[in-house]
């Protein structure tokens, strides 16, 4: 087992006024050759979006594109005819695949929005586009991991093109449980929400992230402890193999 260390404070910083984001990796005009991707994991953006403001349409295409709301509303419209508000407890996503544009902005006229965004390189090029948004109760996460991704479309959570299962869990303090990979080559990528963890006996504070790779999957299951009370952590397991 292998492990990257990615603090908080490394992250690329783009201060917009009414969009403070916060990159993991190269996008836009933040770019560190060390941290174009990690696996198929291409971008994780960590938004901060002032009332009413947000993105104007804009296309994507073969990307496979998650939004998880952290606080506040987030309206979506795109060219496939959708027009919805996703909020905390709701997962979202879009398969690009042959072409689809999109906006998304602040529903809220007077508290900003947080979430996340994240783009997983498919493995399947120039799909159907697809959209596609749930809502998971929040409680189901507590001192367990709850799956809100996989590569499965009758499987717990959303799905999307790629062999690849995201969890978030909400812990009280020394609570401690087992991650064990679901399929033989793919690394993980922890990122904490809220809180500190210790996630393969690394220390994790929030919003930092540890990347692994080189699991085992018989051998290499690892412990993900809360360090704190009400700690939060997302867990994105990937292929590694682009």
């Amino acid at each position: 087992m292998r492990t990257v260390l990615h603090t908080a404070g490394s992250r690329g910083d783009a201060n917009h006024g009414w969009l403070h984001s916060k990159h993991s990796f190269s996008f836009a005009n933040y770019y560190n050759p060390e941290k174009i991707h990690f696996g198929v994991l291409r971008v994780l953006n960590d938004d901060f979006v002032t009332a009413g403001m947000g993105f104007g349409l804009h296309p994507h295409d073969n990307m496979e594109i998650i939004s998880i709301p952290l606080e506040g509303d987030l309206a979506h419209e795109d060219s496939m005819g959708n027009q919805t508000v996703i909020k905390h407890g709701d997962i979202q996503v879009m398969s690009a695949g042959t072409g689809v544009k999109h906006s998304e902005f602040n529903h809220n006229k007077d508290k900003p929005v947080k979430f996340l965004q994240i783009w997983v390189m498919p493995n399947k090029k120039n799909v159907t586009p697809r959209y596609d948004q749930i809502t998971l109760d929040p409680v189901n996460r507590i001192n367990t991991l709850q799956q809100i991704l996989s590569p499965n479309p009758d499987d717990a959570g959303v799905w999307i093109h790629q062999d690849a299962w995201f969890h978030i869990g909400k812990f009280d303090l020394d609570f401690t449980t087992t991650y064990n990979l679901k399929k033989e080559g793919n690394g993980i990528y922890a990122f904490v929400l809220y809180g500190a963890f210790e996630v393969a006996a690394q220390k994790l504070e929030e919003r930092d992230a540890l990347g692994i790779t080189e699991i085992d999957a018989i051998n290499d299951s690892f412990e993900v402890k809360a360090l704190t009370d009400h700690a939060e952590i997302l867990l994105m397991e990937i292929p590694m193999q682009l």
